[in-house]
């Protein structure tokens, strides 16, 4: 149950046509109000980074942990709301923050590498009093969690890795993708070509109404005059995710880890650049989550059968209720 509602223009915002709004997402208001942080170092423009971030209070007796969501490739921070409100309700402090070169927060040309994102989330975490966290992480969040719980496991107590690309290494199984290529498909997308790619990539060739808000803040930036800068830096986040893998080492992770695993999740990066042979053997969660497992000390293995990449998006009662049961015995 949210801990607030969504402002008053969150009906317009779900409507067919997004919100007018730049490329830091300047007229979408969270679920819960964000705030900024101003980071060492600057853009390349010599603007100060800024990091927006959501820190959510519990509503009920405090539990002493603070859960740190880390959002997807294709999202930011604004599709955890409903889960910061169910875990705030149950006592814990949430910080939901947008990485560089997402959402709200500043959008620099790079660099981008999974340890500077660690860091600058510590920075975060730093600034808020946080010594050390439980880290969810979705998607490329996930490959961002693994790598911080593997740079600063003394920061990370417990890991929790939903759906996490990088179980598999893509340089060894797919070609590489030059940035270029990735920006001329970047200025190419539309509002339609993003449903298509989620409907049939995440949703199993359905749509529900349920899914239009994060489709809606995906596609917001479209019609902003600084988009192209925003398909450049989005380029440079898909060649991190494909030249920096963790995958190989899985098995140095020594803290508690849960793998949430919708097993219906075929994704994988460069699918579109193999034979159709190749194509069926890779993203197979139904074996990835499995073999993760199976390599990372101190795992639990949860499966959400039938379901895609975004369990918190398509069945958020078995994904909920999966996690508060592991984080009431954890």
């Amino acid at each position: 149950m949210l801990a607030s509602v969504l402002s008053a223009d969150l009906s317009a915002q779900e409507k067919d046509t997004p919100p007018v709004t730049g490329i830091n997402l300047e007229s979408i208001n969270y679920t819960y109000p964000s705030q900024g942080l101003e980071l060492k170092g600057t853009d390349d423009t010599g603007r100060p980074l800024v990091m927006s971030y959501q820190d959510i209070a519990p509503t009920a007796e405090a539990s002493g942990r603070t859960i740190v969501l880390l959002h997807g490739k294709n999202f930011t921070g604004d599709y955890w709301g409903q889960t910061a409100g169910d875990l705030s309700a149950s006592g814990h402090r949430v910080i939901i923050p947008d990485q560089i070169g997402w959402g709200k927060s500043s959008k620099p040309m790079g660099p981008f590498s999974f340890q500077r994102l660690g860091a600058q989330t510590l920075e975060l975490m730093d600034h808020l009093g946080v010594k050390e966290a439980t880290m969810l992480g979705h998607s490329t969040g996930g490959v961002l969690a693994t790598r911080m719980a593997l740079s600063f496991p003394e920061r990370v107590n417990t890991l929790i890795l939903l759906n996490p690309l990088g179980l598999e290494d893509y340089q060894a199984l797919t070609p590489y993708r030059p940035v270029e290529e990735w920006e001329v498909r970047n200025l190419e997308m539309t509002r339609d070509k993003m449903k298509s790619y989620m409907r049939s990539s995440y949703f199993d060739g359905k749509w529900s109404e349920k899914f239009d808000r994060s489709l809606n803040v995906f596609a917001a930036p479209l019609q902003s005059p600084d988009y192209p800068r925003l398909a450049r830096i989005s380029a440079l986040q898909y060649d991190m995710i494909y030249t920096q893998p963790v995958v190989s080492d899985l098995d140095k992770l020594n803290m508690p880890t849960l793998l949430l695993i919708g097993t219906r999740d075929r994704s994988a990066l460069n699918k579109d650049l193999v034979s159709e042979a190749e194509r069926q053997e890779l993203g197979h969660y139904d074996r990835l989550g499995k073999q993760a497992a199976e390599r990372i000390p101190n795992s639990t293995l949860i499966e959400f059968p039938g379901i895609g990449h975004l369990p918190h998006l398509e069945d958020y009662d078995a994904f909920i209720t999966a996690l508060q049961d592991y984080l009431a015995k954890e």
